[in-house]
């Protein structure tokens, strides 16, 4: 890539900043970042926590030990995920950490969506958290000898789109689509925005315009913009009918609903 996938850009943000603000607009908190030793991160959304790695070169197992065992305290279980994958969708996020909640015997929730398990798009018991390490502790580093010693339920495509909200949100599971070279990257930068719905209430809608309006914007930001907004302490923005304050990096979705209300009318 020749740079951290984490600092890509991404619709005047990062790929990382993106996938943490994912996270949390599917209602998961709090939202951790595992980095390796002195990595430099950019910025992230407010409240996101960096725990950091204490060794290098471990692989991906090493962070979820990490992970894991910074959140088993406070919750009974995490969706772990990469950060390269700029079409998570929070339908995706919730689909798989509900069916790891929904059945006390199971330990992970392993999507093998598109034709490849997705360990870095799964579900996880905190609990495991001293097992990995053991796993990590003796060079087994890959994540299938997590799967050998715990209760797993594998969805495939089917069984993740039994799920009508994923179903409509994500039909064909680019949910998982990562970007492992530049040219991954820089299909997946070209797509256009997602197209959304946009409206605009009270005073702001003789700037906005009247009525609802289908626009192409990836974050609410882009949003603003696109009806001639400016999203400053004037202005607050709701995605779906949920308040979101006024992050212009919060990310947008296909089939998204973005309000704006003036601060100043009570909004």
């Amino acid at each position: 890539m020749g740079r951290a996938k984490a600092e890509l850009e991404w619709h005047g943000t990062t790929l990382l900043h993106r996938t943490c603000a994912v996270v949390a607009r599917a209602g998961l908190a709090p939202v951790l970042v595992v980095r390796a030793p002195g990595q430099p991160l950019p910025a992230l959304p407010r409240g996101v926590e960096v725990v950091d790695d204490p060794a290098e070169g471990r692989g991906p197992l090493q962070g979820i030990a990490v992970g894991l065992g910074a959140l088993d305290e406070r919750a009974d279980a995490a969706f772990v995920c990469s950060t390269d994958l700029p079409f998570l969708h929070p339908a995706f996020v919730r689909r798989v950490m509900s069916a790891l909640l929904a059945d006390d015997r199971l330990d992970v929730v392993l999507p093998v969506a598109r034709g490849y398990p997705q360990p870095l798009a799964a579900a996880y018991r905190t609990g495991l958290a001293g097992r990995v390490a053991d796993l990590v502790a003796a060079d087994r580093l890959r994540p299938a000898f997590v799967f050998e010693e715990a209760e797993v339920l594998r969805l495939d495509d089917a069984a993740l789109l039994s799920d009508p909200a994923l179903q409509a949100a994500d039909p064909t599971l680019e949910s998982v689509l990562n970007v492992n070279e530049p040219a991954d990257y820089e299909l997946a930068r070209s797509r256009p925005a997602p197209a959304v719905t946009v409206e605009c209430f009270g005073v702001l809608a003789t700037r906005g315009g009247r009525g609802a309006r289908s626009v192409a914007a990836a974050t609410v930001g882009e949003a603003a913009r696109a009806v001639d907004l400016v999203l400053d302490r004037h202005v607050l923005a709701a995605v779906n009918g949920d308040q979101t304050g006024r992050d212009p990096h919060l990310p947008l979705h296909a089939g998204d609903t973005v309000a704006f209300l003036s601060a100043d009318a009570g909004g």
